[in-house]
């Protein structure tokens, strides 16, 4: 299991905009299992997944058949979002400089994947769970993937207790940008032009993961994918409907592990000049901006009912 580095950051080590590292793309996500072989199987024949190395006790798996975006752990007990890993402008050498100014502890790691060869590894500030960064990747050729398979890992959406701390975190220390808060309590992040690659949701009752997104190329893949997944007696819970923020079409269901898992299609993408969003017609209004969304139906879903577990937080 992966260790936990703690971080000795305090108010005179916050990290500051000189200190920020650049990440510009989420590369992978871990999850760890009982039972590999299990969600294996699931990623390979429901998700249309290729597995690119593996032992038995731990799984790296492709969406677009070269680098790996979902890591599987043999553990004791299931958990989600155990790490994850995002690539970074620059050299790993300036990343390490400019962390360790910043008052946070990093360790040099070679044994973490098949594929990046070296990577530093930090502790999350409020979950301790490890993140990865990397600067280049071997890539693991593969014949073509399934027809159904995800284009690539979308992003990540955490519990956290503290909103405002997070934010900083990822805004201050790793350069990601604000694109949109839902109330007080959801905030959405981006590293690139996709509206978010993390996002975060306040709670006092709740820890961990709460899902993980998998892009789908448009509507038809979507729909093809559910009709795989149906075949397969994987049921959705959520969805099809359209998000306010990011105004993209999903569907949740669950991994045999109990994870949430989001597939989703026309994510917003964002000008960086401007930071606002680049003009699509189902856009409720002429301009679209990052902005602070009333917590109601239509910040969930646009088209219908919404998401009871939303509400309890």
């Amino acid at each position: 299991m992966e260790s936990i580095i703690t971080n000795p950051v305090t108010s005179a080590t916050a990290p500051t905009a000189t200190s920020t590292v650049r990440v510009n793309t989420i590369g992978y996500v871990a999850f760890d299992t009982p039972d590999v072989e299990r969600l294996t199987e699931y990623y390979t024949s429901a998700l249309g997944f290729t597995l690119v190395d593996g032992d038995g006790r731990s799984a790296y798996l492709s969406a677009d058949g070269s680098n790996h975006a979902v890591v599987l752990n043999q553990a004791d007990e299931a958990r989600a979002r155990a790490r994850v890993g995002y690539r970074v402008d620059g050299s790993l050498d300036d990343a390490a400089t400019r962390l360790t100014r910043a008052g946070y502890q990093v360790e040099r790691r070679t044994d973490v994947s098949p594929t990046e060869t070296t990577v530093l590894a930090l502790a999350e500030p409020q979950t301790g769970m490890p993140i990865h960064l990397y600067d280049s990747s071997v890539e693991i050729a593969r014949p073509g993937t399934d027809a159904v398979a995800p284009t690539k890992l979308g992003h990540v959406a955490a519990y956290v207790p503290s909103l405002d701390a997070m934010q900083s975190f990822y805004e201050e220390l790793l350069g990601f940008q604000w694109s949109d808060t839902i109330g007080d309590f959801f905030v959405f992040m981006r590293c690139n032009t996709d509206h978010h690659a993390a996002n975060f949701m306040k709670s006092d009752k709740y820890s961990g993961m709460h899902h993980v997104a998998y892009e789908m190329r448009d509507l038809t893949h979507l729909q093809n994918m559910l009709d795989h997944l149906a075949s397969r007696e994987v049921r959705l819970e959520w969805g099809p409907g359209r998000h306010g923020p990011g105004h993209n079409i999903f569907t949740y269901h669950r991994d045999p592990d109990g994870n949430v898992i989001e597939l989703f299609t026309q994510l917003d993408v964002m000008d960086d000049a401007t930071g606002n969003y680049e003009p699509r017609p189902w856009h409720d209004g002429v301009l679209q901006y990052p902005r602070t969304w009333e917590a109601d139906l239509k910040a969930q879903n646009s088209w219908g009912p919404g998401n009871p577990a939303m509400r309890d937080r």
